[in-house]
Order: structure tokens, then sequence, then C-alpha cells
């Protein structure tokens, strides 16, 4: 599992990685776009700047009548000061400014539209965050004209500001004082009907509850009605209250016997003052009699019955005067019930009358009520109108201007350092972008991981960008060491010794294909192979060019005659290479290599030669490729480093396929090695060879040699001639 730094590390290397590869791009982006930049920056006109730096006053717009919020009257929030700055720039603000100036004509405009027009396209407003200020920019090509223009336009709102203040005020004071009148007019109205209620009502004067005779809102009004009604009321309680008790002392006494009413006379509260002595005198004689009959007398001695004589007499007096008593408590609560029905009957009638009273009272009351409420707001009506028309005199200005404009001597636009830099920017952001969008879009073979990933098959080598034919080359040469990791790895990717037959395809033309057998036979030559070299290409051979030979006389020839393979093969420069040229041009070239003769011939060349190598056509634009790579024991493909699309590629091994031939690997020809780091890896060589460590150019001792069998050797060139036809006895 890879760690988030190598991850990030490998983005940051791929991303460096397009840069480098497209920095040719980049660069002439940049180098257009920046010229660009230059060049409009030096045909813009110069223009002079017009500035102008000012607050805007926090003006109140609206009249509080009442005056319930004049503490926030001030409290405007940013958006009031971002309104007040757009304002600046609309047509009421700057149409007055070109009247004036009459910058029609000046510029020689059609119309104030198009004059209004031209000022907004060179006036420029700002506003400070957080802050009142607001700054005014006006440019021109005239230094005196953007002062001037500037400072009016500045001039222009403060006025248009102050005239749409002071004609708010002037309709709110309006207003104001026809509510003024509307006030005085109900007041009128509600004082007509106190009077006509006082009348009605019988008031003289007014007096109410807690003294004097004002008259607040919402206070009781207590007449002397009324305060006699209250004392009629109390009379009636007291009489209820007279006629309880009564009936109380009468029920009390009522559930006596007579002998505990004779008991009980001293404590009845009886009228009669005789009660309490005869009540005493009772008790002596009933001591008296006990004493007489704790002596021994009994009931029929004379002073017992004179004892017992006295006492009934004066029962019967007590009794007596009880019964006087209770009959005088019914007198009194008779008459305590015919004084209440009277009050009773007096106070119902006086009630009628004070109910009607007490709703012309009230009728005065409110009318009274809405007087002094109707005077209150028409003193505050007042107040503030009184108020507003001295702030209107006293209104102060819309706008302080603490920086008027003045004519500068140096031009501010155009701003040099700020284009050719956005220039700069703009050209490289711009580069980039085309670069990682080509990079994006391209489907080309980029890297090894393409191939492998794509294909399924190993990338044999890594051939570098603009290697020549080495066997041209004298002395050691690092770029052979590519075709020598070819030769190694063809050898360890063939499944028998006897698959010594390899076809090289490619997907188009140009893809460095003759070159990569050439170079690879020259090394398997160098190595002790006795290679055999077929220009198969019959529709454009090349390969007759790299030996400096012609192809009149090859392989055409030996398909069409009974002519001898030895009359066809050319002896090269390079110790065992030989060459089989392409001979003429036939009309049907796939036809021709899918004869029998053409099996015949490579059957016979793969038992006299170590190793053959068929060059072919582009096998995406004729057939005589995929038979070439079903006649043949291995196919390997060259692929141009960022030429052939990947699904191009993928035909190309498809192609091979269905005809039943097999892939060996993939060349990656022509690779530049800044395209990608991974690159480094395969072409070490150029570092880690050289001369000094490898006198006879990479070969002592390294190369891996076959063992030649006598009967499949050439013999050595010796003296021949290169390019010399072989002869029948030295040959096979």
């Amino acid at each position: 599992m890879n760690e988030p730094g190598t991850e990030l590390q490998k983005h940051a290397m791929d991303t460096w990685q397009v840069v480098k590869n497209r920095f040719g791009l980049i660069s002439l982006c940049f180098i257009l776009i920046f010229a660009a930049a230059a060049v409009l920056t030096y045909i813009m006109p110069r223009k002079y700047r017009g500035h102008v730096e000012m607050t805007i006053e926090r003006i109140t717009q609206d009249i509080d009548v009442f005056a319930r919020n004049r503490s926030d009257g001030l409290a405007f929030t940013q958006e009031y000061i971002k309104t007040q700055f757009e304002t600046i720039t609309k047509p009421t603000t700057l149409y007055p400014v070109i009247d004036k100036l009459e910058l029609a004509k000046r510029w020689e405009l059609p119309s104030r539209q198009a004059a209004l027009g031209k000022l907004r396209g060179n006036l420029e407003t700002q506003s400070m965050l957080r802050s009142d200020f607001v700054t005014i920019d006006y440019y021109d090509q005239d230094a005196q004209l953007a002062a001037t223009i500037a400072n009016e336009v500045a001039q222009s709102y403060m006025t248009q500001r102050t005239n749409i203040e002071s004609s708010k005020k002037q309709k709110a004071l309006a207003v104001l004082e026809e509510k003024i009148s509307d006030q005085e007019a109900l007041r009128s109205q509600a004082q007509l009907r106190a009077q006509e209620a006082k009348r009605k009502a019988g008031i003289v004067g007014e007096w109410f509850m807690g003294g004097g005779n004002s008259l607040s809102p919402g206070s009781d009004l207590r007449t002397t009605e009324e305060t006699i009604q209250m004392s009629r009321e109390q009379l009636l309680m007291a009489a209820d209250q007279d006629i309880l008790t009564l009936q109380s002392e009468i029920d009390q006494v009522a559930k006596l016997s007579p002998d505990e009413l004779i008991e009980q006379a001293s404590g009845l509260k009886l009228e009669n003052q005789n009660i309490a002595m005869m009540t005493g005198k009772l008790q002596e004689l009933k001591v008296a009699r006990e004493g007489l009959t704790n002596e021994g007398r009994g009931r029929m001695h004379p002073q017992v019955l004179s004892v017992d004589s006295q006492i009934e007499e004066y029962k019967k007096l007590i009794l007596a005067a009880a019964k006087a008593h209770v009959s005088g408590l019914q007198n009194r609560l008779d008459g305590a019930k015919k004084k209440r029905d009277s009050l009773q009957a007096y106070n119902d009638d006086a009630k009628k009358e004070i109910l009607g009273m007490q709703a012309l009272y009230n009728e005065y009351k409110t009318a009274k009520d809405e007087v002094t409420q109707l005077d209150n707001i028409i003193v505050n009506l007042r107040s503030r109108n009184l108020e507003e028309k001295v702030g209107k005199e006293l209104e102060k200005t819309a706008a302080t201007i603490y920086s008027a404009a003045e004519p500068e001597g140096k031009p501010a636009k155009p701003n040099v350092a700020l284009h050719l830099a956005l220039g700069g920017v703009l050209g490289l952001m711009f580069g980039l972008g085309l670069a990682f969008f080509l990079e994006y879009m391209d489907t080309t073979v980029k890297n090894l991981d393409d191939v492998e990933r794509y294909l399924g098959v190993p990338v044999l080598s890594v051939v570098p960008k603009n290697v020549g034919v080495l066997h041209r080359s004298s002395g050691f040469n690092p770029d052979a060491e590519a075709y020598r990791i070819l030769r190694t790895n063809i050898e360890f990717n063939r499944k028998t010794p006897d698959a010594n037959c390899l076809s090289v395809v490619s997907g188009g033309a140009g893809e460095g294909k003759s070159t990569t057998m050439v170079n690879l036979a020259y090394v398997c030559a160098q190595g002790g192979y006795n290679v055999l070299l077929i220009d198969a290409d019959l529709r454009r051979p090349s390969l007759h060019t790299h030996f400096d030979v012609s192809h009149a006389t090859g392989l055409t020839n030996y398909l069409t005659t009974d002519i001898r393979l030895e009359d066809v093969v050319l002896r090269t420069p390079v110790e065992n290479l030989f060459f089989l040229p392409s001979g003429l041009l036939p009309a049907d070239s796939a036809g021709l290599l899918n004869s029998q003769r053409m099996v015949d011939l490579i059957a016979d060349v793969k038992s006299r030669f170590d190793l053959v190598l068929i060059d072919s056509p582009p096998i995406l634009g004729v057939s005589d490729a995929s038979v070439l790579s079903n006649l043949a024991d291995m196919t390997m493909i060259v692929v141009q480093h960022r030429k052939l699309p990947r699904q191009m590629l993928m035909r190309v091994k498809q192609s091979v396929e269905n005809v039943g031939g097999k892939v060996v690997g993939v060349v990656l020809n022509n690779v530049d090695l800044r395209s990608d780091a991974q690159y480094q890896y395969y072409t070490s060589y150029y570092t880690y060879y050289s001369p000094t460590n490898s006198p006879n150019g990479g070969q002592g001792g390294k190369s891996r040699r076959r063992k030649i069998k006598a009967e499949t050797t050439a013999p050595a060139l010796g003296g021949a001639h290169a390019g010399s036809r072989l002869d029948g006895d030295d040959v096979f």
C-alpha cells in the first residue's frame, strides 16, 4: 500500500514531467500572450486621472412625527452607504454634468445618451470597506478635463442628494401640517360633544375622586347623587342588621321552657329593671326553704307553705316580665321590617334615577378624555413641525470633499507594469492549461506502463531518440546497448531454440521499424550470430538504402523464378550479417508472400542461419504483414513514442494474433528521455558504460554467444567485397 507522501510525490513528478514535455508549447503561449499584452499596452491611449475623495454624510431621510425612534435616526447600515455610492453613476447624477460641461458637443457625440455612455465608461467609483469614504476617478486624455469632470460629478451628486432630501422633507412637513389641521378639527368636535353631554347631565362643576376640579383621561367621575346613594345603601344594610339581631333574640327566647325562662331571666337583657331584684329575691326564698327542710320541717309546715307561696308569686312576676320583653322584641322587629321595606323602595327609585344620569356622566367623561388626548397630540405635532422647520434651515451638506481633483502630470492608464504582469501570468496559465489539456486528450503511447497495460506483452527495449545506423558509426557507440538489451530479451522470450525467425511490424509508416531491424541485426552479428536480414516490404522497401546496394534483384525474383538463393543473398560490410533485398515490386505482393515458395524459403533460411529477421510493411495498411506474421515464429512490434494511439496499438496486436502470429514483445522507439524519468533507468548505460570502462565498445565478455553449428555456419567474408553475391562453393 502506497503511503500518502509517496503518492503526492508521484503526482508532483507526473505534473513536472508534463511541464517538461510541453515546455515548448508553454513557452510559446507565454511569449505570444505576453507580446500581445505588450503591443496592446503600447497602442492604448494614455489617459490622466481626476481623483476625488469624499465622505457620504448620513442625513435623516424621514420625519418621525412622534419622535419615538430619534435615537436610531442615524444608524444607517452599509447597504445605505452602498446605495448612495451606486447613485453616483446614475443618469440623474451624470446628466447635469454632461449639460453643464457640454460634453456631447465637446466629444462630438450625437446625443446625451452617447455622452452618458462614454462618461460612464471612463468613470470609476470605489467605496471603502466599513467606512463612509468614497473615491471618484475619471480618466481622460486631457488632464484638465479629467480633473474638472471628477469634481463636477462629486458636486452633482451632492446637489442631487440635497435636492432629493429637501423635497422629501418639504413633502413630509406639508403632510405634518395637514395632520395638525385634522387633529384640531377633531378636537373642536370633541369639545362640542363634551359641552352637550355636560349640559344634559346638569353638571355645574366638575368634582372628581381625590378632590379638585380637573379631569384627566381615565379618571373616575364621582357625583353628589352617587354619594347620597352610598349613604342609603349603608342605612339599608344597618336596617337588615337590626332585623337579624331582633329575630335572633326572639328565636332564642322561644326555645326556652317557662322554668328555663325564669332561670335565665337575668341573662336575657330584659328591659324591666325589677327583674334582677325579683330574681335575687327568688333565689333567697329558695335558700330559706332549703334551710327549713334541713331543719326537719315538712312540706305542710306553715313556714314552708309560706315560703312556697312567695316563691310561686315571684315566678309569676318574672315569667310575666319575660313575656312582656318578648312581646316588645316582636314589636321592634315589625317596626324594623317596615323601615327596611321603606328604605328599599326609596333606594330602588334612587338607583333608577342615578343609572339614567350615569350614562350622561360617562358620555361627558369620554368626550372630555378625547379632548385631552387630542390636545397632547396637537402639542407634539406642533413641536415636531417647529423642530423640522428649524432643522431644514440648518440642513448639512450631503457629502464632504476631503480631496478635490487636480490635473496630474503623469498618465494613470495604461498601467504598463500591471498589464505586462497580467499578460505574463495569463500566458503562463494558458500555456499550462493547454499543455495539461493536450496531455489529457493525448491517447498515444507515452510510457512502458501504457504498452504493458493495453497489450499485455513486455517491452523488450527502449530506444532513445535520434539513434542512427550503428554499422555506419565508428568507435564506441552507447546507442548499441539498447539493441543488446533487445537481443537478450528476444533470446530469453522465445520458447525453443528453433524459433529463430522474427518478423518486425509497426502500426504505421515512419515509426523506425527498418532502422530498428538493421541495428538489431548488426548487434546480433557482432554477438556471433549468423543473421539474415530479409526485406519483405514489397510496397516501399528501404533496407537496401542502409547498405548502399540495389534492390533490383532479390526476394521477388527468388519467389517468381527458379533462381538460387545464393544468387539473391548479399554480403554486408558487417561480419556474419547477410541481406536479402526486396527485388522488383510486384503487382500482388500479398499473394506472392502467401505462396508455397515463400514457405519453403522461410524453412530453408531458418535451417541455415541463427537468426532470420523479416521486414514487413505497416500491418494496419496492407495485408502483407499479416501473412509474414503467420509464417514467422515470432512477431515484434515497433512503436514510436507518442505517435500511435493506444486503440491503434491494440489493433496491431489483434491483427497479428488473428492470423495465428505470436507477439513476443514491443520495442518503444524514438523515446525522448526527458519525457519520463523512468526511461533514465533503461538508458543509464550512457553514463555507466564508456570507452574507458569498456574499450571494446561494450562487448568485452558481456555478449552472450551461441555455439554455431558447422553445417549452418557461412564462410568468413575474408577478402570478399561487400554487397557481392555469394559463390555456390562458399555458401550454405
